[in-house]
């Protein structure tokens, strides 16, 4: 693993640490490829339900990709072939909480994006500044921002290349949670600490549906979803999961 991808345990909460301060947490292809290799090696540990995923220091969660290493790919086609940092996290089976401080642009928006749920400081900041360095985002800005603010206000931001700030993204829906910049981290872990004491097939089941339901019909998400519940019937104690809602109702 790369140096600056740190792994911490917490029960069954896994913490992966972006931890490159002094480049604001910018990302490297040895930092995206290490970043890969270990959410393989955590999608396949039972024993790990939840991961946070959070950068080192005040000053950025991520600032994205190092633009002096995009010289270390040799053509477009090996561009194209590189090894996204965004698409590791979206492709994560298991909740992936974003504790985010300071500084969240370009491939940093991107992974924040591919996060299930988003728990940001007030100083924190967002921006997609791809285009007004002529390009496109590559890891995901255009697809997942419109699902998660709207087609207008993604439109707006990627357009403009605007940085917005904590109160602005928390108004439009770009984060969930909008704490103290000293409550992020705690904040984030306990979030995830409570995701975990779920039954861990139920919880990788509602990501599933969720996330079917992004690109499904109605009808086929709807059968999607029942199939879901049915495996998870199988497979847990559902009569035992049962009695105690039940308990909790009287």
């Amino acid at each position: 693993m790369s140096d600056n991808i740190a792994l911490y345990r917490h029960g069954a909460v896994a913490e992966v640490v972006i931890n490159r301060p002094e480049k604001m947490n910018a990302m490297t292809p040895e930092m995206s490829e290490a970043l890969a290799l270990l959410f393989t090696r955590l999608n396949e540990e039972d024993a790990v339900h939840v991961i946070l995923l959070r950068g080192e220091g005040e000053r950025a969660f991520s600032a994205g990709s190092d633009l002096r290493t995009l010289s270390s790919y040799h053509s477009a086609m090996d561009f194209r072939q590189r090894t996204d940092y965004g698409t590791t996290v979206r492709r994560a089976r298991k909740p992936v909480v974003a504790a985010l401080k300071g500084w969240v642009l370009g491939g940093g928006l991107e992974m924040m994006l591919a996060a299930d749920i988003r728990v940001a400081g007030h100083s924190v900041k967002f921006g997609a500044p791809e285009v007004v360095r002529g390009w496109v985002g590559g890891g995901g800005a255009s697809q997942l921002l419109p699902r998660l603010v709207g087609y207008g206000q993604a439109m707006r931001l990627l357009l403009s290349g605007d940085n917005i700030d904590a109160q602005e993204a928390w108004c439009i829906g770009l984060v969930e949670y909008l704490v103290a910049d000293n409550e992020v981290n705690d904040t984030a872990l306990s979030l995830c600490q409570r995701l975990a004491e779920h039954h861990p097939l139920a919880v990788q089941a509602v990501k599933s549906a969720v996330r079917a339901s992004l690109s499904m019909p109605l009808e086929a998400g709807m059968q999607y979803e029942n199939e879901l519940t049915t495996l998870c019937f199988a497979v847990s104690n559902y009569q035992q999961g049962a009695e105690t809602f039940s308990q909790q109702r009287s």
